[in-house]
């Protein structure tokens, strides 16, 4: 009797596993073409970043081989909306300690071999940052990895440069993960 349970389960995960595993883009899109973003903020160089940062997440994660615009099954569209500095964080005394940096885009996927498009949203992505000019004592979680200061080995440099960095990572690793979770 155990064996024909056991021998019952057995496709029925399989099934699962083959399921779960399977990707999830289309499998005519084996391309992307990810052209510069463009930029309707006054922020300079955040369209560079934006792009640098969407290209090397793709480069490092390998779903879709990346091309020029002209060979591509598919392209990546964005467009910069906002950059707003907000103030976060206040002592008791009503002085602000901690700002945010959000970074809002509106991006499409299109298929370009089908001639739809595959994905329109708007993404945010933030970093914070404080008045201290020293991002290494700040006391801030400046990236959100729960870690502060000397516990974290990155958080050094600019504060508004490293939360424009921060803001710009989450909005590449969303969309990526939008990218992969989309059929």
């Amino acid at each position: 009797m155990r064996q024909f349970i056991f021998i019952s389960i057995i496709p029925l995960f399989s099934s699962c596993i083959f399921y779960s595993m399977a990707g999830s883009i289309p499998p005519h899109i084996n391309s992307i073409s990810i052209p510069m973003v463009e930029n309707q903020t006054v922020e300079f160089g955040i369209s560079e970043a934006v792009t640098d940062n969407l290209v090397n997440q793709f480069l490092e994660t390998n779903i879709l081989r990346l091309d020029d615009v002209n060979n591509a099954d598919s392209i990546l569209k964005g467009k910069i909306i906002r950059v707003k500095d907000a103030p976060y964080t206040y002592t008791k005394e009503e002085s602000v300690t901690e700002y945010r940096l959000t970074i809002t885009m509106d991006l499409e996927w299109v298929d370009v071999v089908e001639d739809k498009i595959i994905i329109k949203k708007q993404y945010s992505g933030y970093g914070a940052y404080g008045l201290s000019g020293d991002i290494s004592s700040d006391q801030i979680d400046n990236d959100g990895d729960g870690l502060v200061d000397s516990e974290d080995e990155d958080e050094f440099g600019d504060p508004r440069e490293y939360a424009t960095k921060v803001a710009v990572k989450k909005i590449a690793q969303d969309i990526l993960n939008e990218i992969m979770t989309s059929w």
